[in-house]
């Protein structure tokens, strides 16, 4: 049995599709500063509203391709025919409001980096600039909203973002590392806390 079925990770962690276990194993809950990316969560976390993180994972391609990868300064650019463009794509979810909040939410990101320094600046301050260490030990107990995530998102809204509940802050907290929300006997528990 190969290393990656034998480690102990996350319930959530489907083991037989191997964009998630990926997805899992590298990237959910570390902490992230680089702007691009940051973007590119804030996007995915607010298209997967109402849906399985599944599926924007197996369109991310799709997104980066449709959404100039997730640079904030082209996306914020996009016009009424791009809207029209990317609601023909198959490859993403052809929601319109979630397809306008992109660009919305592109050009509060880019006013955000104005008035902040970085949107990364802006972001890690609501924790203090480290990333918060839970001890949940099992899925059961992870919240799906925390009053940090409804500050977050009581702010993004007040500066223009859209599709930033407070679930979906949460869950973007956990995306991009500013809590370590993996279980504590699954193997990126401890190294993230690390």
């Amino acid at each position: 049995m190969s290393v990656a079925r034998t480690r102990r990770r996350c319930a959530w962690a489907a083991p037989d599709d191997a964009d998630y276990l990926a997805y899992h194993d590298r990237e959910w809950g570390v902490p992230a500063r680089d702007e691009r990316l940051l973007f590119e969560f804030l996007i995915l976390e607010g298209a997967q509203a109402g849906l399985s993180w599944s599926t924007i994972l197996h369109k991310r391609a799709a997104y980066r391709r449709a959404f100039a990868n997730f640079e904030p300064e082209a996306v914020a650019r996009f016009d009424a025919r791009q809207v029209e463009r990317l609601m023909q794509d198959a490859g993403i979810v052809r929601n319109r409001l979630k397809i306008e909040s992109a660009r919305i939410n592109a050009r509060a990101f880019l006013a955000v980096q104005e008035a902040c320094g970085s949107f990364a600046d802006y972001l890690w301050n609501h924790v203090d600039g480290k990333p918060l260490q839970n001890r949940w030990r099992s899925a059961a107990e992870v919240p799906a909203r925390t009053p940090m995530s409804d500050a977050l998102s009581k702010d993004l809204k007040k500066r223009g973002f859209k599709f930033v509940g407070t679930t979906i802050c949460y869950a973007y907290m956990q995306a991009v590392g500013l809590v370590n929300d993996h279980v504590t006997s699954c193997f990126r528990h401890r190294e993230l806390k690390g």
